[in-house]
């Protein structure tokens, strides 16, 4: 198991208990309320006003980007636009068409089926559902062998909200039956800075501009991880302050919770740290990069990298992991001289650590 707990991070974009129950005390409730992502909520408000006009239940709806950014939210806003129940799953949790059979044969008109993590469907569910979308029909199998017997079952019309972190996964006959596709992007700043004074308000913090753009910008882009900075600086400005969160109190809160200024964690800087002065900016391979932080490859590259990537800390090339000058500035270390040009390294890194990446 790997030292490196992903739920302990301050700055985890995935959701524990905590997370959930407070999400959804701060969830907004309609389109109008929600923030950031203009473009896909004028998009889906066009999608859920039509349907209400014509009097149908709207469009399947698609919904992809990184975690953490309101795809559950807006899948509740949804059924909450259409005056709608909404039944909430994951793909996880069916691995059965059978599974799915019970869910769809349950639903009400109209009801809005919210299924998260969509792309780990199992295959067999996924075909069913291809015709649940397209017909409103599903065929259950009864009995087995050359006797079984297909009995065609009727859904009423339905709205299914799918969620994924990972599109490309999604086949295209699954993806090509949602008739809305948005695409959730990261947050900037200043749309954090709207989200964490709405939350402070609901959650009675009280805390000043400079104090929200010092949360904002070390929460990655993440709405989530706003609102998990925030309630981390509360505790700390009640407990050492007077409980006003200013941008003070909210460095040395952060600092606290090992979150730097550009939003980086323990493991990041570990990775940074390691691949500046053991490997002198590399380039190295994942698995030797893991090994000196002390964790498996998997937790650095898929924990660490994607974010040290997006913020040009760190790039992945042919032969390995490099630092960029930026991480060299980030820690305040001076990169070391460039070696005389040679062609040997390059047919070296055939045979190397190096072209594990």
């Amino acid at each position: 198991m790997s030292p490196y707990d992903e739920t302990t991070s301050a700055v985890s974009s995935s959701a524990d208990g905590e997370d959930r129950a407070v999400e959804a005390a701060l969830r907004p409730k309609d389109l109008g309320e929600f923030i950031g992502q203009e473009r896909v909520r004028e998009q889906l408000s066009l999608v859920l006003q039509a349907a209400r006009h014509r009097a149908a239940t709207p469009d399947h709806v698609l919904l992809s980007g990184p975690p953490g950014l309101g795809k559950t939210t807006l899948s509740m806003i949804i059924a909450a636009e259409m005056n709608a129940p909404i039944r909430i799953t994951s793909g996880p949790a069916i691995q059965h068409a059978g599974d799915l059979a019970a869910i769809l044969s349950s639903l009400t008109e109209g009801e809005v089926l919210f299924l998260d993590e969509i792309h780990r469907m199992s295959r067999p569910a996924e075909e069913m559902l291809y015709m649940a979308m397209e017909d409103f029909r599903v065929d259950v199998i009864v009995g087995k062998g050359p006797g079984a017997t297909a009995i065609p079952l009727e859904l009423p019309p339905f709205t299914l909200v799918g969620a994924t972190t990972r599109a490309g996964l999604l086949p295209p006959p699954l993806r090509d039956r949602f008739g809305f596709t948005g695409h959730m992007e990261f947050y900037a700043p200043v749309e954090l800075e709207r989200v964490i004074h709405r939350s402070a308000r609901l959650l009675d913090v009280r805390i000043d501009t400079a104090g929200a753009a010092e949360i904002a910008g070390r929460s990655r882009g993440t709405p989530r991880i706003a609102n998990r900075l925030l309630r981390r600086v509360r505790d700390f400005a009640q407990v050492r302050h007077d409980g006003e969160v200013t941008r003070e109190i909210a460095a040395a809160a952060l600092g606290v919770y090992e979150v730097d200024e550009r939003g980086l964690d323990r493991l990041d800087r570990a990775v940074l740290q390691a691949l500046l002065k053991l490997f002198g900016g590399g380039p190295v391979g994942l698995s030797t990069l893991a090994v000196a932080v002390g964790e498996e490859s998997e937790t650095v590259e898929e924990v660490a990298e994607p974010f040290l990537v997006r913020e040009g800390l760190l790039a992945r090339t042919p032969r390995g992991r490099i630092a960029t000058a930026a991480a060299w500035q980030h820690l305040g270390l001076t990169p070391p001289p460039a070696p005389p040009h040679t062609s040997l390294p390059a047919q070296q890194d055939l045979f190397g650590d190096a072209a594990e990446g």
